[in-house]
């Protein structure tokens, strides 16, 4: 199974905003993907940044992914499939329609210092944006 790290981050809330993607194929080989998402809030950053991993999955055709991120949100969002701010219920429904095309998908939170790789690409992504 792959191990896809995701970190969204913003300079601001709401400020210039990235998302960072690294995948660990656990065969020694990682790929790599600072994204900039212009301005919106850090809450926002991340549901972008699951988004924008599981786009990148789906391109590559993986069936089995497991993601791992430091958004408490993120996580318990995709669990209970359900957001109590309705302002991100379009961004959980865009990426439970790809989570429900995979045969295998696991999302485990993590603390921020197991993240260190997702974040400084969300942080270079940032830059990208200003």
């Amino acid at each position: 199974m792959i191990d896809i790290y995701i970190d969204g981050a913003s300079a601001g809330d709401p400020g210039p905003s990235g998302a960072g993607v690294f995948i660990n194929y656990k065969d020694g080989n990682v790929e790599q993907f600072s994204i900039p998402l212009g301005n919106m809030s850090n809450h926002e950053a991340e549901y972008e940044a699951l988004i924008h991993a599981l786009k990148i999955c789906k391109e590559k055709e993986f069936k089995h992914v497991s993601f791992r991120t430091d958004s408490q949100l993120i996580d318990q969002a995709v669990e209970k499939r359900y957001v109590k701010n309705k302002r991100y219920d379009p961004y959980l429904k865009q990426a439970l329609t790809y989570i429900d095309g995979f045969e295998l998908f696991f999302l485990k939170w993590i603390p921020s210092k197991q993240n260190r790789n997702a974040d400084q690409l969300a942080r270079k992504a940032i830059q990208k944006s200003k």
